[in-house]
Parts: C-alpha cells; sequence; structure tokens
C-alpha cells in the first residue's frame, strides 16, 4: 500500500503560529553594522572584529596573517602582483578601523591617507571681472596683449579678440552693439594701452540665424528625394 504523505498548503504555513524568540534569532544585514569593505563579505569584517579583539599581541598577529591568507585564497588575483600583498594589508587595517595593534610586514595605509581632506579650490573673485559678459579669459587675454611689443603678431591678436568681443556682446545684448562700443571696452580693459577708433579696425557683423522650421526641412527632403 502506497504511504499517504501530507504535504501542507500555503494557508495551512501562514496560520502556523511561529515563536517571537525563533524570529529574533535571524540576523539581517540591516540590522548590522555597515561593512567598511563590502567586496570581502561579512565574514573577513567579523574574522577581523575578532582579531583586533585577541589581548594578546603575538596571538593577535598570528590571527591576522591567517585572515590574510584567506583573502589571498578568496581572491587569487591578489597573489600575482607583490603590490597587491600590501593592497590587503591595506584593507585589513582599513577594515579594522586602524585600531590592529600588530607587526605589519609592510607599510600599511593611516587613518588620514585613507580620508585625506581635499584642498580648497580656489575660486576666482566675480568681482574682478569688469565686463561679465566678456568674461574672465577674454580680459587676460587683453591684458596680455596689452604689454607686448607693437608688432604685426599683436595687431592680429587684438583684431582676434576685438571681433570675439563683438560677437559676445551679440550675444548678450542683441540690439545694444557697436564698433564703437567694443574698442571702448577694449580699451578700458587695457587700461588705455590698446586706444583704436571704428576706422583703425575691421570688425565683422554679426546677426541672429533664423532656424528652419522642422516641417520646412522635412519638405526638402521629400523634394530632394523626388528629384532622384
Amino acid at each position: 500500500m502506497e504511504e499517504n504523505i501530507y504535504t501542507p498548503t500555503t494557508e495551512a504555513l501562514a496560520q502556523t503560529p511561529v515563536e517571537p524568540e525563533l524570529l529574533t534569532m535571524i540576523p539581517y544585514n540591516t540590522g548590522m553594522e555597515p561593512l567598511l569593505l563590502a567586496e570581502y563579505g561579512r565574514n573577513i569584517q567579523n574574522l577581523v572584529d575578532f582579531c583586533v579583539s585577541i589581548p594578546d599581541r603575538e596571538e593577535r598577529t598570528r590571527c591576522a596573517y591567517a585572515i590574510a591568507d584567506i583573502m589571498k585564497t578568496l581572491f587569487p588575483a591578489l597573489k600575482k602582483d607583490p603590490n597587491d600583498i600590501k593592497k590587503i594589508w591595506d584593507h585589513i587595517n582599513i577594515m579594522s578601523r586602524f585600531e590592529l595593534d600588530i607587526d605589519f610586514p609592510v607599510d600599511v595605509i593611516q587613518a588620514d591617507e585613507a580620508n585625506p581632506i581635499p584642498e580648497q579650490i580656489p575660486y576666482s573673485n566675480s568681482r574682478d571681472i569688469i565686463f561679465r559678459y566678456y568674461g574672465k579669459h577674454i580680459q587676460n587675454m587683453v591684458r596680455t596683449v596689452a604689454d607686448m611689443e607693437d608688432t604685426e603678431e599683436r595687431n592680429n591678436l587684438i583684431g582676434v579678440i576685438a571681433n570675439h568681443m563683438k560677437k559676445l556682446m551679440f550675444a548678450h545684448n542683441r540690439e545694444g552693439v557697436s564698433d564703437a562700443k567694443v574698442l571702448r571696452d577694449l580699451c578700458f580693459m587695457s587700461d588705455g594701452k590698446i586706444d583704436l577708433l571704428p576706422g583703425d579696425i575691421f570688425l565683422y557683423d554679426y546677426q541672429e540665424v533664423q532656424q528652419l522650421n522642422m516641417k520646412h526641412k522635412q519638405n526638402n527632403k521629400k523634394k530632394n528625394k523626388q528629384n532622384f
């Protein structure tokens, strides 16, 4: 005779009472301390924590070397490069929160090296910019060219800078653009070293380019295909 094997249903399992003590015995990662180096996992972190708690220095050192061997086994690629041996000991020291007091075989990273304080980024003072629509770079270029000797190269550079200034002014205010205004600003930024009149230099005229409508573009594409 065949034996009748009872298989509990999902509803029956859901109605089965669970003792609260069993629920509290199951640890979960969110209730634990965060891993310092997640790539090594919780077990390696627990081993390092245990190693730090060993009171005897010699025994603590032997335990740290054993942990290093385990890490080499878990990550065989670390054995190929001798520099990676230092990386292992650096990671052990980091996972110990820099509290592991042993005889390290190499110089390991310290807390101030692991979390260096970044240098403050120097920001230029906006008050140093005379005309904001020209920008700081144009201002520096004008001052550099103004101190150059009076040569053909200097005159060519002045022409390039003046035309670019006019283009920037046009982008800033399309109605107030004039050659005289550009040259006055050029003279002011150069402390009077570049003093030109509108007739002394040729400046291009800039105008806004009207964007074509998308339907107009599509119609042109259809016409081109029909021609082929």
